[in-house]
């Protein structure tokens, strides 16, 4: 079944780690047949340079595995969860990227600083707050994608706009129309991630580019009007 979809979300994983995102078996990609409302995940701890398409987990939007020998992706509750809220997105990343790790860690959203994140992120990528005890405790996994939609929610945020964020004191999720747009976001938000630190320590008062900038830049790429490309 969806073979192509399999294929789609093999390669995703596979670029995370050409792009070293990914330490050992420390991430995890998925996509989804919005259609058959099916998803396909990276099984649980396999190795990168094993898996094949036929690894990859079908799922429905519930969980419940419809094809596949080996368990999903420890992470597969938080992927449901945002293909639930964000109806638009078509594929879901989550590394342990070092530099986008770090800011979850601090618990501090990433700043547009320069034009290079103003190209992919229209504002700041924001920081979930931390999950209680009782979250914690309770569906762990479904909670961090709750705690997602929450965050962007109350900002007010659009996903296709900000297709990532930072879990506090965990990592980052990064999203796309496809599997390969959310690795692409991914490695992307490593790249901003890694600036934005070398920024703050060169300038911990820096305030970030003027709105003005973040909206030529971003529209440029983005907008109605966009002149980016052929």
């Amino acid at each position: 079944m969806l073979e192509s979809l399999r294929e789609q979300v093999l390669e995703a994983n596979l670029e995370i780690v050409r792009r070293g995102l990914v330490l050992y078996t420390f991430g995890n990609a998925s996509g989804i047949d919005r259609e058959q409302g099916l998803v396909a995940i990276k099984p649980s701890g396999v190795p990168y340079e094993s898996m094949k398409p036929s690894d990859m987990v079908l799922t429905d939007l519930d969980g419940k595995i419809v094809e596949g020998s080996l368990r999903p992706s420890s992470d597969l509750a938080t992927h449901l969860f945002l293909y639930r809220e964000f109806p638009t997105i078509g594929g879901v990343v989550h590394t342990h990227s070092e530099f986008a790790t770090a800011w979850a860690q601090a618990g501090r959203s990433i700043p547009s600083f320069g034009t290079t994140h103003a190209d992919y992120f229209y504002g700041p990528v924001p920081v979930t707050d931390e999950l209680n005890a009782e979250e914690i405790g309770g569906d762990y996994v479904l909670n961090t994608g709750v705690a997602i939609a929450r965050r962007f929610r109350e900002q007010n945020l659009d996903p296709d706009a900000v297709p990532a964020v930072l879990v506090a004191g965990h990592a980052p999720f990064a999203w796309g129309k496809t599997p390969a747009a959310a690795a692409y976001h991914a490695v992307v938000l490593e790249a901003v991630a890694r600036m934005a630190f070398y920024t703050v320590t060169l300038n911990a008062e820096g305030a970030g580019i003027s709105q003005a900038l973040q909206d030529r830049h971003y529209f440029r790429k983005h907008g109605a009007k966009a002149t980016y490309g052929q």
